[in-house]
Parts: structure tokens; sequence; C-alpha cells
């Protein structure tokens, strides 16, 4: 399957609002963007690239609009710029020019993985060339602003709504992240890897029903081990103040080919699963103490289309 190239006008990310009764609940998936700006210019076979995409994480989560949830999920790819970033987490090294305010590069930018991607692995440079400060700039404002800004107006109207909100930030995981992330470990990978930044991020009883529920169906849980969850719960989550945020991640094979990108014959089943989840979450978000009820089964008024536009990704 091919991706596509982004075109002038295409949208940075599509936002679906509930539409069923509206429970405290914004899910988000930043990483699974496969359609590339046509200004990239990387030097790699686009084949390599797509090993960084959550392919199809979006759609296993569908259901999240059916069951009262506002679904967000990037259009660009993640390769192209990480949303799952902070601004100042980029490689200097990358840049054609030195950037006009202080950095702060992480662990993840050591490893070629930060805010612009330095490496699709650990052995295979994204690109032939310094990249233009103007450039990151361009991609900051098309894509990684807009994005943000959609995401932080989900979780402020809902929880305004109703004075808490949960945040689910989904992501999927190659096979072999522990030799990717260059991690030594014993166990193999689970299935599925809760992140809350060692319970720090989300309440404990809300990562305690997402374990149990993947685990009532058959799949192995870990948390934190290797994913604690990186910017955006980490900027999302606090719970002290009713703002809990949780990363999930789904091991690749479990639903896709992690070479063709094709959806595999178990896709529709753990699509089938993650709609069950996502109703066990629905009945514990309704019942929870914290949520306030005022009686009216109104959806919120996110801003949807108007905004989308004039943060199109243009090339």
């Amino acid at each position: 399957m091919s991706a596509p190239h982004l075109h002038s006008g295409e949208p940075a990310f599509t936002l679906r609002a509930p539409v069923a009764p509206a429970i405290p609940l914004v899910c988000d998936s930043p990483h699974s963007g496969t359609t590339y700006p046509e200004d990239f210019g990387h030097a790699v076979p686009r084949a390599l690239l797509r090993a960084a995409e959550d392919t199809h994480v979006e759609a296993l989560w569908h259901a999240a609009p059916d069951v009262g949830a506002t679904l967000l999920a990037a259009h660009f790819p993640r390769s192209y710029i990480d949303a799952n970033r902070t601004l100042d987490d980029l490689d200097p090294a990358l840049l054609e020019a030195p950037w006009p305010t202080p950095l702060a590069p992480s662990e993840k930018t050591r490893l070629g993985y930060g805010l612009i991607w330095r490496n699709v692995n650990a052995t295979t440079p994204i690109y032939a060339r310094k990249l233009p400060v103007a450039e990151v700039q361009r991609r900051i404002r098309r894509c990684y602003q807009p994005y943000h800004e959609a995401l932080a107006t989900a979780i402020e109207h809902t929880h305004a709504q109703f004075g808490a909100v949960w945040h689910l930030n989904l992501h999927s995981m190659p096979n072999n992240a522990y030799e990717r992330l260059q991690i030594q470990s014993e166990h193999p990978l689970a299935d599925f890897v809760l992140g809350d930044r060692d319970s720090t991020t989300c309440e404990p009883a809300f990562v305690d029903l997402v374990e149990q529920e993947l685990k009532a169906r058959g799949y192995t849980v870990a948390r934190n081990n290797p994913y604690k969850g990186v910017q955006l719960i980490a900027q999302i989550g606090q719970p002290g103040r009713q703002r809990h945020s949780l990363q999930v991640e789904i091991r690749r094979p479990i639903y896709m080919d992690e070479v063709s990108r094709e959806r595999s014959a178990q896709f529709d089943a753990v699509q089938r699963d993650l709609s069950g989840v996502l109703e066990a979450i629905a009945r514990y978000l309704r019942e929870h103490s914290a949520v306030r009820r005022s009686g009216s089964t109104a959806q919120p008024e996110f801003p949807q289309a108007a905004p989308v536009a004039p943060h199109a990704i243009a090339p």
C-alpha cells in the first residue's frame, strides 16, 4: 500500500467529535499519518520511512466517537515531524545554521528520533543534506502547532464540560522495540505497553481498568517497559487537577504486516477487542465520582473543519 504525497490544501489532522452522548475522554494518534509532504526531501526509500509510522492505529480505535469520546489523528508522518516531542528536542547537527532559541536534545534525539528524525533506524540516515532553519520552522507551523492546538482545545473543552478529562495517547510499536531503543531485556515485548511515566500522569484505577480489559481479551500487558510516555502525556497528565493521561502502545505484528504495512487477518478481531475496551472505559467514566453531571446530553462544540483549513500542509 503506497502512501500518497501531501498536496496543497490537505489538512494536518482529522478531528472526530463524539456521536454518542459525550464522555470525558479524548484520544489522539499523533504518529499514524501516512500522507508525505512534497517538501520532505528525504534520501531513503519511502518504504524505509514507513517503518516509523504507527500505521492504522487511528482505525483500530475508530469506535472512540461511537462511545462518546473525541478522536484526533495526524495526517503527516512522524518521520517528517514528531508531534510527541518538545519543540527544543531537536538535533542541531541536522541544521544548516544555528537554531534561534536554545535547544535541549533528549535521549530520543541521541538515538535519532527527536522532533525531526535524523535516522530511520540505527544505521540509516534519512537525509543527505542539512535542513534549513526556515524549513523546520515551516514544519512546526504547518503540522506540529496545529495538531497541538487541536489537542489542547479538545482537552480544555472536555475538562470545562465535565470537570475532569481522561486522555489516551495511541501508538503502535515495532516488534524489535527493545533493539531500536538499545535496551537489553530478558522478557519478550508485551502485546500492549501502558505508559503513565511511572504512575505520575494518570489515576491508578484507570490504568488498572485498561490493563484488566486487555488481559481479559487474551493480550499480554506491560507497564512503562519499554515505553513510559513522552511529551504529550507529560504535558497533559496532571492527576491532581483531574487531568489523566495514559499512553497505549500496541505491538504491530498483532494487527499488521510490518514490511508491507497491510492489515493482517487479525486486524478486525483486534479492532473489535479495542472497541470493547472503549465501551468498558465509557462505563467507568460515566460512573466516576470526579465527573460533573449536568444532566445534559449535548455534545461539546469543538472547532473542526474551520480551523483545519488554515493549517493545511502545503508544499
